[in-house]
């Protein structure tokens, strides 16, 4: 790509640097999260989201916990319209939440908008352009309004705005921004309101840092914001144009020179055209942000907004309280790929379905041994490897969405499956080799294997193996030295059979039975046991390996209400095996 050479930085430094945020490995606690889902979002699909699908997108926010949400556009569409008004007149906005809506600057769109939230009792804020006639028109709609109302006023100021699109000098755009500071003022004051105001310097990222602070002052200026009657700066960036720490250069420098700062709350609006939004956004907080506008997920224009999920979750990894709950994330995802039709990524930090997936077979091992020192030392705070957080945490299960399996997959992911899941407890050799016989038929299908799929492999080639040989009976008494003697009856590729046995106990004795009558030679028996349910019904899982005299050791294993019976047919399975595979 020869062609870099037309390209150049399109930022702008502050004049001072200050780095003394960056010494902070965390911040002191979580922003005040704005959504604009479902304005900034919605604005951006392909098809826009239904008058239905925005209530229940609403109403997830407020279950999550948003205290701000950008409603949406009031006059870009009937829908749009009948959504805030539905808010309205249902009495859907809790007490503590504030609606925000956003109009462009013309006069007959600002009236409708306005005549959108007529009725609204909770706090609204409203985005307008810094034009006289639509700042004049969006207070004659807010006439009576007697709700705490939040009008949010912006312009551009960025260079290539100023000179390709506005062609004005600086103090031309400042004082459309000025301009409009004052009407908003003049206005309030007139209607004996106590709104509260935001300005935008939007594409601010374009900006120089001190003209931007100069517009920013000027605004405040006017306004005189307080402690107890504060103003928002918003600083956005609208087109991601830096390295993230350039950002928080720029925010560090606004958040030290902004005046009347105690009666500001300072705010950001990161995209993420450079794919750096949330390390802008986190740069923003730690530099001294108070607030951050974003989406779930990330959706919105172009490369789309800031992820607050990731975000969030980023925090609460951190142990500090993200003051939202996505504790349900599969119910969440849902709900987004449903109304929206966009896709959650697999890859998605915390949200997407493989985020927490192992299929690497030292990774499972790993996660597997972490999961069991957690269980015996029941340690005070999280720090298993390979899982920044605990997948529960989110929603999700471990056996179903930790441990994957495939053909890279090792030992200890099917052990981990087996037991959580099923409650089979195989010895350490068994778990290895079955874990060889899962990937040999994950390899062989070129699939990933469910955890039913894995059981079902274990059932049909270990438990209970009938061929060629196949338990019929057994009855073997105690004798006054202390062996065991009877008989073993059997079927041999489908023939009865009965062989005399005789042992130092019952599997002994069956044992070489079979070595005896069968012409089959193994040594070294290793044999385990557990219960997989409690109960008078409940059913015995046994486990044994025989090793040839090659030294290759086969298991099988036994399943029955008697543990006796299951040892018996675990050594069927054995033999069975280690003959088929010969």
């Amino acid at each position: 790509m020869m062609n870099y050479q037309k390209y150049s930085k399109g930022y702008y430094m502050p004049p001072e640097i200050d780095l003394d945020w960056a010494k902070k490995d965390a911040p002191d606690a979580a922003p005040v999260w704005c959504s604009v889902d479902l304005r900034d979002g919605n604005q951006s699909l392909i098809i826009p989201m239904s008058l239905d699908e925005k209530l229940e997108f609403y109403k997830m926010l407020i279950k999550v916990g948003f205290k701000e949400i950008e409603v949406g556009f009031p006059a870009a569409s009937e829908t749009e319209y009948e959504f805030l008004r539905r808010l309205v007149n249902d009495d859907l906005i809790p007490d503590d939440v504030t609606v925000q809506v956003l109009t462009q600057a013309r006069e007959h769109i600002i009236r409708k908008t306005f005549d959108a939230l007529e009725g609204v009792k909770n706090t609204i804020q409203v985005l307008t352009q810094a034009r006289e006639h639509i700042i004049k028109r969006t207070f004659e709609a807010l006439e009576g309004c007697t709700t705490p109302v939040i009008v949010h006023v912006y312009n551009s100021t960025s260079v290539a705005q100023r000179e390709q699109v506005f062609k004005k000098s600086k103090e031309e755009v400042k004082q459309i921004a000025t301009d409009g500071a004052k009407l908003l003022k003049e206005l309030t004051e007139k209607a004996g309101a106590k709104y509260r105001f935001e300005y935008s310097p939007e594409s601010f990222t374009g900006t120089e840092p001190e003209y931007a602070l100069e517009v920013c002052n000027a605004v405040l200026d006017i306004w005189k914001p307080t402690p107890d009657h504060k103003a928002i700066i918003n600083l956005p960036v609208t087109v991601e144009m830096s390295m993230p720490h350039v950002y928080g250069m720029q925010i560090a420098y606004m958040n030290k020179h902004l005046k009347y700062r105690d009666g500001v709350v300072l705010s950001l609006h990161p995209h993420n055209d450079r794919g750096c939004g949330v390390a802008d956004t986190e740069m923003g907080i730690l530099a001294g942000a108070d607030r951050v506008e974003g989406t779930l997920f990330g959706n919105g224009e172009r490369t789309g907004n800031v992820d607050i999920i990731t975000v969030a979750m980023n925090l609460f990894a951190l142990g500090i309280d993200p003051r939202l709950d996505f504790s349900n994330m599969p119910e969440l995802c849902e709900m987004y790929e449903r109304v929206t039709r966009m896709q959650v990524s697999p890859r998605q930090p915390y949200a997407g379905k493989l985020v927490f997936a192992a299929f690497s077979g030292s990774h499972q091992d790993a996660i597997a041994k972490g999961m069991k020192w957690k269980e015996e030392k029941n340690p005070g705070k999280w720090t298993l490897p390979y899982l920044y957080i605990d997948p529960k945490d989110v929603g999700r299960e471990y056996d179903g969405d930790v441990i994957r399996i495939n053909s890279q997959s090792g030992k200890g992911g099917v052990g981990f499956i087996m037991e959580q899941k099923y409650g089979i407890d195989m010895p350490k050799k068994m778990r290895e080799d079955f874990g060889y016989c899962v990937k040999g038929v994950s390899d062989h299908k070129h699939k990933e294997l469910m955890p039913d799929e894995i059981y079902q492999i274990f059932l049909n080639e270990y438990v209970n193996v009938e061929h060629p040989y196949k338990l019929d009976d057994f009855t073997l008494r105690k004798e006054p030295d202390g062996t065991r003697k009877g008989t073993v009856d059997l079927f041999v590729n489908g023939k009865s059979e009965t062989f005399l046995a005789r042992g130092n106990g019952r599997l002994d004795a069956v044992s070489n039975a079979l070595q005896q009558n069968l012409g089959i030679r193994y040594k070294d028996l290793t044999y385990s046991e557990h219960a997989l349910e409690i109960g008078q019904s409940s059913r015995a899982m046994a486990y044994i390996g025989i090793t040839d005299a090659d030294g290759r050791t086969t298991w099988g294993a036994g399943m029955d209400t008697d543990i006796i019976t299951a040892s018996i047919l675990a050594l069927f399975s054995a033999v069975n095996r280690m003959k088929e595979q010969k």
